[in-house]
């Protein structure tokens, strides 16, 4: 038996139905020309030949006595006729169809009785443009299992780079299966886990004093030389004050939030919205290159512009700026792990400013004044720590949280989260069926109502907006916005690319990019696509 993390126990102790914690994504698969088969047992088969090298997919979670402490894993065969279950939808049901199934799934809280994860597949969707047969797969896995850069890994195992799927070749041996002990067992490994977790704290404080103090010094010693890092030493400061007007229980929680209020900072419903957007990647990264920008500035740029649109219609648009909550991964290279090892930093998404290239300017500085914090800091961050009573105190609060509407009372720290999760950018094979897309889903959470996570995927930058179906419900809208922002950053002029003087006649002035055509899945080209969809009532299950 192993011990959940405090970091992944605590996506089980805030779950409740108006917040599943689990993540996925919604693939839209073509399945080989000629193809008569059922791929849902395809899908099944291939699976449990996967299985060794699947270690996530092959536990489930054993509950201490009394919830003292976090649960454990303990190996277990999954019934995979319970794990992929088949939906059939109308007939020439396309991706609309499917990002409502999404919506409405999303919301549903996995077995916990069972290895927590499922795979939903759809059939009855419109055939391709050469009638290839295609179907829909959307994806569950708790967040207590797996982060991003883990379900990446997973990916890496399921999936194959040719329709005809590779041996499993050296498998994963699996070790002993151990029984799980018993009641009195269970309690002396938690009380021994309490003890080791306090004392590697106990142990990183002297190195943790060290790094705190040499970014105080340098944020000083920068703004004594006049540098750009004074907003750093501003905040490093008001930080300094705020805790420990914090420890002295002094104080004003006005003064804690730095986001202004909007529709995203409420409290969860049990609905949701779903949208997909595709975008072009070769153009993004000329694009963004020649602005001199990372593929993260670029992504928070085009939300950004995205949110402020939406916002402008239907209002109100804040005077400050929005933040976005960004993820940061603390994994080394190499680093495979089934567990989450990830923490999240605050960047600015400028929406205060109307002119696209202030705007850009501003998410440039902000994303490096934010590397330049989070970069010492991502060594303090822990992901384990000790649990004895916390299950307890974390279900209640998570439960009192929602009923209280406890959001809408507290200081804003952030209005939304925004995710970027690299992946692969080759075409991707499933039991012998092409991936044409990969649309991340992922959690929205009290307080920050709307998630937005970007992928790369084969020459496409996929995009899933998550959002409470109550608190915005619009997720079509600010998709078709996200397509507007794209083509507001490739009209974008460089800021060095300031035209001459003129001295001849005046030439004709550039046309206005084209409005983007539908993109085909699994068709490169240098626009993007969006659909989207509200909640709507189920398909009945096959």
């Amino acid at each position: 038996m192993q011990l959940l993390a405090g970091l992944d126990a605590s996506f089980l102790h805030l779950e409740t139905p108006q917040m599943p914690m689990h993540v996925g994504a919604l693939h839209l698969l073509e399945l080989p020309a000629g193809y008569d088969g059922d791929y849902a047992q395809d899908l099944r088969d291939h699976l449990r030949a996967r299985l060794p090298q699947l270690p996530a997919l092959r536990r489930q979670l054993l509950p201490m006595p009394l919830g003292l402490s976090n649960p454990g894993w303990v190996e277990a065969e999954p019934d995979l006729d319970m794990h992929v279950v088949e939906i059939a939808l109308p007939v020439h049901s396309g991706l609309a169809e499917l990002e409502a199934q999404v919506g409405e799934l999303h919301t549903q809280l996995l077995d916990r009785a069972r290895p927590l994860w499922k795979f939903h597949v759809f059939t009855g969707l419109e055939p391709g443009p050469d009638g290839e047969v295609r179907v829909g797969l959307y994806t569950q896995l708790h967040h207590a299992a797996v982060d991003g850069q883990a379900a990446v890994a997973l990916a890496q195992v399921l999936l194959d780079t040719s329709p005809e799927p590779r041996a499993p070749g050296a498998l994963a041996a699996r070790g002993r299966k151990h029984h799980a002990p018993g009641k009195l067992g269970l309690l002396r490994t938690a009380v021994g886990q309490q003890f080791s977790q306090s004392l590697k704290l106990v142990r990183q404080l002297p190195g943790a004093a060290g790094v705190l103090g040499q970014m105080a010094a340098g944020a000083v010693g920068s703004a004594l030389a006049g540098t750009t890092l004074t907003t750093l030493r501003r905040s490093l400061t008001d930080a300094t004050s705020q805790a420990a007007a914090l420890l002295r229980g002094r104080a004003d929680l006005a003064q804690l939030g730095s986001a202004p209020r909007t529709r995203f900072n409420v409290s969860l419903s049990d609905t949701r919205a779903f949208a997909t957007v595709s975008l072009p990647l070769a153009e993004l990264n000329r694009t963004r290159k020649r602005h001199g920008a990372s593929l993260n500035d670029a992504v928070l740029f085009v939300i950004g512009g995205a949110l402020r649109r939406f916002l402008t219609k239907h209002g109100p648009l804040p005077r400050k700026p929005l933040i976005a909550a960004v993820p940061v991964s603390l994994r080394v290279a190499g680093d495979t792990t089934a567990n989450t090892q990830a923490t999240m930093s605050l960047m600015s998404l400028g929406t205060h400013l109307a002119r696209p290239a202030e705007r850009l300017a501003h998410v440039m500085a902000s994303s490096q004044a934010t590397k330049a914090q989070m970069g010492p800091l991502k060594q303090l961050m822990p992901t384990d720590f000790p649990a004895l009573g916390i299950p307890w105190l974390m279900q209640a609060g998570a439960q009192l949280y929602g009923r209280a509407r406890v959001a809408e009372k507290l200081p804003v720290v952030a209005n939304l989260v925004v995710s970027n999760v690299p992946g692969p950018t080759v075409p991707l094979y499933l039991a012998g069926a092409r991936m044409l897309s990969n649309y991340p889903a992922s959690i929205a959470v009290h307080g920050l109502a709307l998630n937005v996570t970007v992928q790369t995927y084969d020459q496409s930058l996929d995009i899933g907006l998550m959002a409470c179906g109550q608190a915005c419900p619009e997720t079509a809208e600010l998709a078709a916005h996200v397509e507007t922002a794209f083509l507001e950053f490739q009209a974008l002029a460089v800021a060095e690319d300031k035209p001459a003087r003129r001295t001849t006649a005046r030439k004709p002035a550039a046309k206005a990019p084209a409005k983007p055509a539908r993109r085909q899945p699994g068709v490169a080209q240098a626009t993007p696509r969006a659909r989207a969809s509200t909640p709507r009532k189920k398909a009945a299950a096959r």
